[in-house]
């Protein structure tokens, strides 16, 4: 754990017209994941992203599915965002910076993270179909920008190349979880400590 004895975890209810979501994170856990949002696809890239970070997530959401799936991707990004920045708390003892190339099959992806509490994201990822199954490859942008904003992650997505966009959407969420691992776990070397000359992390 980053910061002593304190247990990094959190959870969240989030309820609109929209959507009804419940997020549960244990940022020291083993990557163990119950979730379930209705879209089978997103399901499957939120269990990249748990079982790769070490995150433990338990996540349910009911959404507007019969208008598309955008409000429930989105919104599940805000409400794990929120979970993981609580659970940071103030970010002491954590390695914070991060980045990684992570290639699955013809695919390469790029990730770089910072976790400074300042929320910015810079995504240079096209893909070469507009759905996966039925899922709006767009919505991958989505999910992300919600996350990072949520969370208070600078965070930079770049796909080198790839020509499957199943491949593509599966190295972005396992690059980020693996550099979201990499910059939340303890630093042995300065152990409680802010690791920022200014004190504070998110502002």
């Amino acid at each position: 754990m980053a910061s002593g004895s304190t247990a990094r975890t959190a959870s969240i209810t989030r309820g609109t017209n929209e959507t009804a979501i419940a997020v549960t994170v244990d940022l020291d856990g083993t990557g163990r994941f119950d979730i379930a949002t209705g879209v089978g696809f997103f399901d499957h890239m939120l269990e990249q992203l748990s079982r790769h970070a070490l995150i433990d997530v338990t996540l349910k959401a009911e959404g507007d599915l019969h208008i598309d799936d955008h409000h429930t991707v989105e919104d599940c990004g805000i409400a794990l965002g929120q979970a993981i920045a609580r659970a940071l708390g103030e970010r002491r003892g954590i390695v914070r910076y991060a980045s990684l190339d992570l290639a699955m099959d013809e695919a390469l992806t790029r990730a770089a993270i910072d976790v400074s509490g300042r929320p910015f994201l810079v995504w240079n990822v096209a893909f070469p179909a507009a759905k996966i199954g039925s899922f709006d490859t767009e919505l991958v942008r989505e999910f992300f920008q919600a996350l990072a904003q949520n969370a208070g992650l600078t965070l930079h997505v770049s796909n080198l190349y790839g020509a499957n966009a199943h491949h593509i959407a599966e190295t972005c969420f396992k690059a980020v979880a693996r550099v979201l691992r990499a910059a939340i776990a303890p630093d042995d070397r300065q152990p409680g400590a802010i690791p920022s000359t200014k004190g504070t992390l998110g502002g």
